[in-house]
């Protein structure tokens, strides 16, 4: 009888795959419900936007075209224009601005849902994260994650790393974004509902302006946040501490909870404004298309008023 003996080879081989083989399956495992969402979000989105890729300045080869009149001879690709009965000559691709870091809070103050037909705030919030990091990378951008200790880089596998890090937010994560140590022209997204007190959000603000980040906040607001509709005899508790408060008729202070509110959301977007950031209200009840639309346009716009 023929021997069947397994070849040493062979099972070292596949002792190789198999590491690789179930991380990628651990990772995939996280990902599905919020990476998915986000997908089919830009998916919806993409076909009718440009990418904020132009020629420019840079190092990076980006697309041959049509010679024309009034460029240099020292842009013809004379290879490319030997395959055709036209000059040819080569684009780069602008490089001016550098990063898009993202910030998303899932602090305590996040895990919040008054329905059960709206997502909690840090589920929001990570969606349209992971969805603008997706354009920008189908762009050609470079993305980074503030905290994460990873460098910025671009592709898929970038996008996927972030997701990876956003599925699973710590149970103590912290509300404020790091200091951004690259003292270079970038772009930051900070995703939160900015509850904190307003010193500290300006604080963080002037640490990332200093690093030379432009911003684009978003604020995440659940509807009763924003509506207050509780009525009668209602108990309120902090999320992760033990604080409560019990009012008889809850309606008696719901003027002087709005007006508190909004003040200081409008307190938080004036920050914003004297720096030349972008701010940006989303509620969770909302298409989160909307929100993506209007924050991909901002980078956009901002860019071009910049010259970039």
């Amino acid at each position: 009888m023929a021997s069947t003996a397994s070849n040493p080879l062979d099972k070292r081989k596949s002792e190789l795959w198999d590491r690789p083989r179930e991380e990628a399956e651990n990772l995939a495992a996280a990902l599905p419900p919020l990476l998915v969402e986000a997908e089919r979000l830009t998916s919806g989105i993409w076909l009718g936007v440009h990418g904020r890729r132009k020629a420019g300045m840079g190092e990076t080869f980006w697309q041959f075209r049509r010679y024309r009149h009034e460029d240099p001879s020292t842009m013809i690709d004379w290879r490319q224009s030997a395959k055709s009965q036209h000059v040819y000559v080569r684009e780069r691709e602008w490089e001016a601005a550098e990063t898009v870091w993202f910030w998303r809070d899932a602090s305590a103050s996040m895990r919040y849902a008054s329905l059960k037909s709206v997502p909690e705030k840090w589920e929001r919030a990570t969606v349209l994260s992971l969805a603008l990091a997706s354009l920008l990378v189908r762009g050609g951008e470079r993305i980074g994650l503030l905290g994460s200790g990873a460098p910025p880089s671009s592709g898929r596998i970038a996008m996927r790393r972030m997701a990876h890090r956003l599925a699973s937010p710590a149970e103590e994560e912290s509300d404020l974004p790091p200091e951004l140590h690259v003292k270079r022209q970038c772009e930051c997204v900070w995703i939160s509902d900015f509850l904190q007190p307003l010193d500290s959000i300006e604080s963080a603000m002037k640490g990332l302006a200093y690093s030379g980040a432009h911003g684009y906040l978003v604020q995440i607001i659940d509807p009763a946040e924003e509506d207050f509709p509780f009525t009668g005899r209602a108990r309120f508790e902090t999320y992760g501490v033990r604080d409560t408060q019990i009012l008889g008729r809850a309606e008696t202070v719901k003027a002087s909870y709005r007006r508190r509110y909004d003040a200081h959301s409008e307190a938080v977007g004036q920050l914003a404004r004297r720096l030349g950031w972008s701010f940006l209200r989303h509620r969770t009840d909302h298409s989160p298309a909307t929100a993506l639309i209007s924050l991909y346009g901002a980078l956009g716009g901002t860019r071009a008023q910049r010259g970039f």
